[in-house]
């Protein structure tokens, strides 16, 4: 069986495209900078007769960035397009193979946004983001991870944690006649595993802990943020010392010493899994009850829904002690969750302190206050659903710091397993073979990079959006 090459059969054509316009778009930036450095990047001014002078050459420059960049893109894009109706992966090459594997991921993409674009108008933030384009770019770099964890048992060519033989330290599109599909995408690492299918559950790994820790520590700093904002006084003070007290630390330092084996073996992970899982059961209680106060039996059901469902996954996810063993979470998984949750929970809580101090002053929160609401409903019903945009912006970029925490964790050995594929594992492991091929190292390093990119752009889209609120 043959090797693939990177582009195919396509890539006798459109590669020698993508490489003029790479060098053209190099050629650009630089001619850019030395227009910027000489002042020749001003705006057109008028002339002497009040006509518009001709553009400046910083701008002819900028023009053209533009549009080399934009050829660039079209030529990855008719190369990726001409690999996936190709009829082997052998005239596909790597780029088109890998992009036949995607299919799942690109349906679900189209079927996303048609849907959300037909009904933008009826689905409130979510919808408007689709008026910016930073933020649809984003989203779809981030819903493109997303499906891909969820389809990544298709998309796969073979088992992510199997050791292949003679597939140690092979190069991209190596041929593999024993293989189910025939080829090795990108190769091998140095225990003959996998790396394209390593790359594609590496999403799923990540995507497994980061949201939901984030959203977690979320749970966290608003239930302690709401009271402390909006109370003042020895409350705030408490709470803040000890916030403070957690963000005086470095933050990759006390992951560290987090998530190493001896703090594990001290029971410690255990104690702060007990304190901060209880806190979305408190939140839940305390916002049906501030709501539903007025009505007993609605309010009684909704409470007693969350406690029957909230202790049963508390005591199966912080405990392991789910006696139908549904909630359950691993040791080193634990680990790892509650340390997420740990570090991330100050800086919530300091930025829903301040928000409450400044939103508690406006006049709708008076006019409740008028009404004899009480100080709950007002946090929760009132304060909290004002404050809704910078949340959503920080929720996005944290998810992106986590990330990258996790990586980091991974590249040091402290991820969820030894032999876990999440990015930074994989990295890692990729890290032994950079002086015979990068990809191993490359391939993972890209998905992490592009799964943050997305998440900042898709942050600053919702930024852009909240504020026209």
């Amino acid at each position: 069986m043959d090797t693939l090459t990177w582009t195919g059969t396509a890539g006798t054509i459109l590669l020698p495209v993508l490489q003029v316009a790479a060098l053209a778009l190099l050629l650009a930036l630089v001619a850019k900078l030395l227009f910027a450095l000489a002042g020749l990047d001003g705006p057109r001014l008028p002339g002497p007769d009040g006509a518009t002078t001709a553009r400046s050459p910083g701008e002819m420059a900028s023009i053209a960035i533009r549009y080399c960049f934009f050829a660039a893109l079209a030529a990855v894009f008719f190369m990726l397009a001409a690999g996936a109706v190709m009829p082997t992966p052998v005239e596909a090459g790597i780029m088109g193979a890998m992009a036949v594997r995607f299919w799942p991921v690109w349906a679900a993409l189209v079927v996303t946004y048609v849907v959300s674009i037909r009904f933008r108008r009826k689905l409130g933030l979510y919808g408007k983001l689709f008026d910016s384009t930073v933020g649809m770019i984003g989203f779809a770099i981030v819903m493109f991870w997303v499906f891909t964890a969820i389809f990544a048992d298709v998309i796969v060519t073979q088992d992510a944690f199997a050791q292949l033989t003679g597939l140690k330290n092979k190069p991209p599109g190596i041929a593999a006649p024993d293989s189910p599909y025939g080829w090795y995408l990108l190769g091998g690492d140095h225990l003959a595993r996998d790396v394209f299918s390593r790359m594609v559950l590496g999403a799923r790994e990540v995507l497994k802990i980061a949201p939901a820790a984030t959203l977690f520590a979320f749970m966290v700093g608003i239930t302690l943020g709401l009271p402390a904002g909006y109370f003042g006084g020895k409350l705030d003070t408490l709470i803040s010392f000890l916030a403070n007290l957690v963000l005086a630390f470095p933050v990759i330092l006390l992951f560290y010493l987090l998530v190493t084996p001896e703090i594990m073996a001290t029971g410690i992970p255990i104690v702060l899994a007990a304190i901060l899982f209880i806190f979305p059961i408190i939140f839940l209680c305390v916002l049906w009850n501030s709501r539903f106060y007025t009505d007993p039996m609605k309010r009684n059901i909704y409470v007693g829904i969350t406690l029957v469902i909230g202790l049963w996954a508390y005591s199966g996810l912080a405990f392991n002690m789910d006696p139908l063993g549904v909630w359950s979470m691993q040791p080193n998984m634990l680990n790892v969750f509650v340390s997420v949750v740990f570090v991330n929970s100050p800086g919530v809580f300091r930025i829903v302190r301040g928000l409450v101090m400044d939103i508690k002053a406006r006049d709708y929160v008076a006019a409740g206050q008028t009404r004899g609401e009480g100080p709950w409903y007002i946090m929760l019903w009132e304060i909290l659903p004002n404050a809704r945009g910078p949340l959503i912006v920080d929720f996005c970029l944290r998810i992106g710091y986590t990330t990258i925490l996790l990586g980091t964790l991974g590249f040091f050995g402290l991820g969820v397993s030894p032999d876990s594929p999440d990015w930074g594992s994989t990295i890692d492991d990729g890290r032994k073979l950079l002086n015979l091929f990068p990809h191993p190292a490359l391939a993972p390093a890209l998905a992490l990079m592009s799964l943050v990119l997305g998440l900042n752009l898709l942050a600053d889209g919702l930024r852009e959006e909240s504020l026209k609120d």
